[in-house]
């Protein structure tokens, strides 16, 4: 009896202590080991209860979606994280608090911070680390101008030839998060979106400082260049201003922004090529709603159309479960926002298949780009699909662009060449803006934006089979849907209007088979409604059928069988309502 009396004590104090400890699993090692070795260190708590938008929201302008989101996330972020911000005010501790995901950043001792990991509307602990940008080449520095004559990467996606249709990316704003942008350089400064004359510029709403102090990789007597949460745009490396100048940079001697007549916004991320969970989360957060240089009066209706980001986290310098999950909800807010977020692959293609292991470039809501060289051959460097680090399998990257050699500029007004993913990524944002100028009614649609994109991408096929994508068929897990084609593109974008309802958020329209070699069927669900018209453009953006549906039908099957192999964009017609996307007539 002695013997069941003490196997019993001893399972219920095995099973206490279980419980007491499970609050570790919570906590990011390497945060236990930084307490190791000093008294206070900085972490993100990230909340259980987070509001995530998964799919798009049905608005119909992007102003709409985005003052959605904002306030939205801000009501949910206020009311959920009172009762911890009250525990740090009271212990007079420094924090800061972010809506844009659910999310504090604080610094404090251990104690604090495993008293906080014990709350059970607390799901992580996540450190505070370092990660870094993405690798890039220096091909060459001090290149002069070259006549104006645009660069081979605007040639090669044949941007030039859309600016002769007369859209230039007016009206358009492209962000940067990046290492700083130096903005008053001959290609740039008249393209920012602060710059009104020579006499007058304002910094309010369209320049953000994330860099509050140095990164932990530096020790604190080696200063930044820039200086610290600055009111003025600056750059500590040259990579973020060599990328803005592949999106709009434009003079009388240097054609090299694929959309010279967009305006720029910016916001610093990185010190010295080093960004933080929370530097990335400030952009972010930035770009949502941009506020003044006092850091108030955030305004949604100030967001961008477009970001460009060309950072990188492995698992070897932090990145986990914790931030990357993170990260991702952050994406999905500003995708849901109206927002396309550009990411550049990643350049461990030496790494073969699967080697987009990087967040934010192989989420399911970031558009990932490859790059390719002049002969449309993928460079080496880039990194390859599918995605396997998450046990996903999904493509990645969506699509290819320039990333070789690529001339830009870069502080002191110098121009270089330089090669990476880095370089790919801006060729695509550029291209939104030529897409949103020529058809205004894509801004906020950012789902039709990425499926344009796609669609009308120059295909490119491999020998190298990866996973369940074979080199020769398309999409493949080396080039996505192909290298960008922005004339196709815009052609695509004038043919195509999207429009939203708000009748019924529920309605959803669904194709299948995709891939399909005969017969395609479109089925309208959860609607009362019927399917009206139906519309099929190749990827040149020209009408090759068109079905008018007679009777009450919500689910049509077309015979495509006459249709050559390739992609294709259909157009869906139902009362108020349409869809746009694209399928793959094998």
């Amino acid at each position: 009896m002695r013997f069941v009396l003490f196997l019993v004590i001893t399972i219920v104090n095995s099973i206490n202590l279980m419980a007491n400890d499970d609050y570790l699993t919570k906590i990011d090692k390497s945060l236990m080991t930084k307490y190791d070795q000093k008294v206070t260190a900085e972490y993100v708590i990230l909340l259980k209860n987070r509001k995530s938008f998964d799919s798009p929201l049905a608005f119909k302008t992007k102003n709409e979606k985005a003052a959605h989101v904002y306030n939205s996330l801000l009501i949910h972020a206020k009311t959920t994280q009172s009762p911890i911000i009250n525990i740090l005010k009271q212990n007079n501790l420094s924090f800061q608090s972010f809506y844009v995901t659910n999310a504090i950043k604080v610094i404090s001792d251990k104690n604090t911070m495993v008293m906080i990991a014990k709350r059970d509307d607390v799901e992580k602990i996540i450190d505070n680390a370092p990660f870094r940008m993405l690798d890039y080449t220096i091909e060459k520095t001090n290149v002069g101008s070259r006549n104006a004559d645009p660069e081979w990467g605007i040639k090669k996606i044949k941007a030039d030839s859309v600016w002769l249709l007369g859209f230039r990316g007016q009206g358009v704003v492209i962000a940067g998060q990046d290492t700083g942008y130096e903005w008053d350089l001959s290609p740039l400064k008249s393209k920012y979106k602060g710059y009104v004359d020579s006499l007058t510029v304002d910094h309010n709403y369209h320049w953000h400082d994330a860099i509050k102090s140095n990164s932990p990789n530096f020790p604190d007597t080696l200063l930044n260049p820039c200086g610290y949460a600055t009111k003025t745009p600056c750059d500590d490396n040259n990579h973020g201003t060599h990328t803005m100048g592949t999106m709009v940079g434009e003079d009388d001697e240097n054609s090299i922004g694929v959309a010279p007549a967009a305006k720029w916004i910016a916001c610093r991320n990185m010190d010295r090529g080093w960004g933080q969970p929370s530097t990335y989360m400030e952009c972010f957060e930035w770009f949502l709603a941009p506020y003044d240089l006092d850091e108030n009066n955030a305004d949604p209706s100030k967001s961008p159309h477009v970001i460009n980001n060309s950072w990188f986290c492995s698992e070897e310098e932090g990145c986990n479960a914790s931030n990357i999950g993170l990260m991702e909800d952050i994406v999905k807010n500003l995708k849901a926002s109206g927002v396309v977020v550009v990411v550049s692959a990643g350049n461990s293609g030496g790494d073969g298949c699967g080697s987009v292991v990087g967040p934010p470039a192989y989420f399911e809501s970031s558009f990932s780009v490859g790059a390719t060289n002049s002969e449309d051959t993928l460079a080496n460097f880039s990194s390859r699909g599918p995605v396997v680090i998450d046990s996903s399998f999904r493509l990645k990257p969506n699509v290819s662009a320039p990333g070789v050699n690529v001339r830009s500029v870069i502080r002191g007004g110098n121009f270089a060449g330089f090669s990476g993913t880095s370089m790919a990524g801006p060729h695509v944002a550029g291209l939104v803006g030529l897409l949103i100028s020529a058809n205004p009614a894509l801004a906020g649609n950012v789902d039709l934006i990425e499926d344009i994109i796609e669609a009308s991408a120059f295909p490119l096929t491999s020998d190298v089979d990866c996973g369940d994508f074979p080199g020769q068929q398309i999409p493949n897990a080396l080039y996505g849907y192909g290298r960008v084609n922005a004339l196709i593109a815009v052609n695509m974008a004038l043919a195509l209007v999207s429009s939203t309802s708000e009748s019924n958020p529920n309605e959803n329209l669904r194709i299948f088979p995709n891939p399909s070699s005969d017969l395609l069927t479109f089925h309208l669900e959860n609607s009362d409604k019927n399917v009206d018209n139906i519309n099929i453009y190749d990827s040149s953006g020209k009408l090759v059928t068109s079905q008018r549906i007679n009777g009450d039908h919500i689910l049509v099957t077309l015979d495509i069988q006459f249709l050559p192999s390739g992609l294709y964009i259909y157009h869906v017609v139902s009362g108020d309502k349409q869809w746009n996307g694209k399928f793959i007539k094998q």
